[in-house]
Order: structure tokens, then sequence, then C-alpha cells
């Protein structure tokens, strides 16, 4: 059995892939759906920090590799070994845009596991999130985790 587990979610957006390049290295687009604010966009090597809606403390990012229009990874975990997210975009013939994010590695034990699985249901929401805002101009993350806020 493999020892390291990743988490994985795609999803295909009606928008052409530079608009979603753009929706998720700039903090104007990641604003609209993701994030409450950054200090910067995501370019090579530069570390920003990023502030969620819903929690008081703020996520220091590194981006690793930026190509544009065609790939995104960041290092978002404090710097834990090994914990990469990357987004591969793929240009379709009709003008849309699949978009695969990974991020990795956990260990394949009962903490791993729960990680893997709460990580690829974020990223499946991240997803829809992009889809929803690029596509129809919803925020769907507005007002969805109030619920986590310390009461």
């Amino acid at each position: 059995m493999e020892n390291i587990l990743t988490a994985k979610a795609s999803i295909q957006i009606q928008k052409p892939v530079h608009e979603v390049f753009e929706a998720i290295v700039q903090p104007e687009g990641m604003s609209k759906y993701f994030i409450e604010s950054s200090t910067g966009p995501l370019e090579n090597g530069k570390t920003v920090t990023w502030k969620f809606p819903e929690f008081e403390d703020t996520f220091p990012v590194t981006a690793k590799h930026i190509e544009k229009d065609r790939y995104i990874s960041f290092d978002w975990s404090g710097g834990a070994e090994g914990m990469l997210v990357e987004i591969h975009l793929q240009s379709l013939p009709d003008g849309s845009t699949v978009v695969r994010v990974v991020e990795g590695s956990m260990n394949n034990d009962e903490e791993g596991v729960r990680q893997a699985i709460g990580q690829s249901e974020g990223w499946a929401n991240f997803l829809a999130c992009l889809k929803a805002s690029l596509e129809y101009g919803i925020n769907l993350r507005k007002g969805a985790f109030d619920f986590m806020r310390p009461q």
C-alpha cells in the first residue's frame, strides 16, 4: 500500500483559461469567491498573506512556480515538508477550462486520511465557488462558513 495520500478535485469552467488563471492569482479575483484579502498576487517565489472572512488568523502563502495560463503551485502549510498545492489549467477547444487541484502529501494513516478527505472537500468547494463566481457572478462562500467562527 502506498504511504502517501493526496487531496484532489477538478471541475470544468465555461470561461477562457486566462480569465480562470487571473481569478486564481489576483487578489481582486480571489476576494470574489475565496479569500477576504491578500497582500498581493501569487508570483514566483513571493510570499503573500491571505485573510479568510471566517477566521481571525492570516495565512502565509508562498508561490512556488507559476506558468501563465497553465500552472500554479504554492505552499500554505507553514513550511510542513512535502505539502504543495498544484493547480493545473487546461484550455479546451470550446473555450472552457478544466481546473485540476492536487495537494499533497499526507501520510497513509488515520490523521493523513482525515486530512486528505478534508482538503479534497475544501478544494471541491474552492472550485465550485470559482465556477459560480466566474460564470454567474455569485459568491457561494459568503455566509457559508459563519458557523465556524468562534462565538
